[in-house]
């Protein structure tokens, strides 16, 4: 999946609903776990009942919807500190 956008946004509504720009490719997912690559690294999101909504391979979006538990960017191949965490410290 080749993406033309640079740009890397992330829109989380309720835990609910997860929009991602700047997606190259999706690596692997399931209803528990996605894992997604992005202009920025990796990403993990995990929760339940997670099910994709929309893929858009031309602008590089993914829509996500499910129960979402957490975020996190991949360091070299390893899981770092979760985004939700980084934001409540």
């Amino acid at each position: 999946m080749e993406t033309n956008s640079t740009n890397h946004i992330i829109k989380l509504v309720d835990r609910k609903s997860i929009i991602i720009n700047g997606i190259k490719r999706i690596v692997n997912f399931d209803d528990k776990a996605f894992q997604l690559e992005s202009v920025m690294g990796d990403i993990v999101i995990k929760g339940s009942d997670l099910e994709m909504i929309k893929l858009d391979t031309i602008d590089g979006n993914v829509s996500i919807k499910g129960n979402i538990d957490s975020l996190t960017y991949l360091e070299n191949g390893k899981a770092g500190e979760s985004l939700i965490n980084k934001l409540f410290k």
